[in-house]
């Protein structure tokens, strides 16, 4: 599945590109013939060391992307709940929703629409020993999700696009819980006010952390 890219985000794909060493093409397709590299990634947290299988086609395959480990940070330092129910959209190889599982001791749901993410993110799951917690889900956005949540986590997909980043920010109230939340993660010059504002619409909402240009916002169902 491809998605059209909107005119807004055009300016940001090369600093993108630049941080997280992803190509557009890579990132928006199911493409069988891309060239497998397997490669592996540490996420430390506190006492706690998780490993991630990367590869190409798939979102920072290189590294742990700054913003990624921003929205981490802040969600273990403000919950301290356990066996809570959360869905990871757009979860690429499963790096926010297998931290969860294993530091909160939460039941996750990753879902997205790359299949070669996909694949990894059941490999991590079973490497980082959360494979019983863990399930994973082709899903364009919502699509094929039927659960409610505690929490919604995402890093979303900038370069798909406003419709598609509303959509996952918009549809999330549908399956969260009463007062459930959102979390998510992005740029002020990806339009973080802008995005805020619009999420004041529907949800009670407050910025957690702030680093570098990276906004982390909480959105609370009321």
């Amino acid at each position: 599945m491809t998605f059209e890219v909107d005119n807004y985000i055009i300016k940001y794909i090369i600093v993108l590109q630049k941080e997280t060493g992803d190509s557009l093409e890579q990132y928006f397709t199911n493409n069988p013939n891309l060239k497998s590299e397997i490669r592996t990634i540490t996420y430390k947290y506190k006492e706690h060391e998780l490993t991630f299988f990367s590869d190409n086609g798939v979102f920072s395959k290189n590294k742990i992307d700054f913003g990624s480990n921003l929205l981490l940070e802040a969600l273990f330092e403000n919950v301290n709940k356990e066996n809570l129910d959360i869905l990871d959209v757009g979860c690429g190889y499963g790096l926010l929703g297998i931290s969860a599982a294993k530091i909160l001791n939460a039941k996750v749901t990753l879902c997205d629409v790359n299949k070669r993410a996909l694949h990894l993110a059941e490999k991590n799951a079973l490497q980082n020993g959360v494979s019983n917690s863990v399930k994973v889900l082709e899903s364009n956005i919502y699509q094929n999700i039927t659960g409610i949540y505690d929490l919604i986590i995402t890093n979303p997909p900038i370069r798909a696009g406003k419709t598609v980043v509303y959509g996952i920010l918009d549809g999330a109230r549908d399956y969260l819980k009463e007062d459930g939340e959102l979390w998510m993660v992005i740029r002020k010059d990806q339009g973080a006010k802008s995005t805020m504002k619009h999420l004041e619409e529907n949800y009670e909402c407050q910025v957690v952390k702030k680093s570098k240009g990276f906004y982390i916002i909480k959105a609370k169902k009321h």
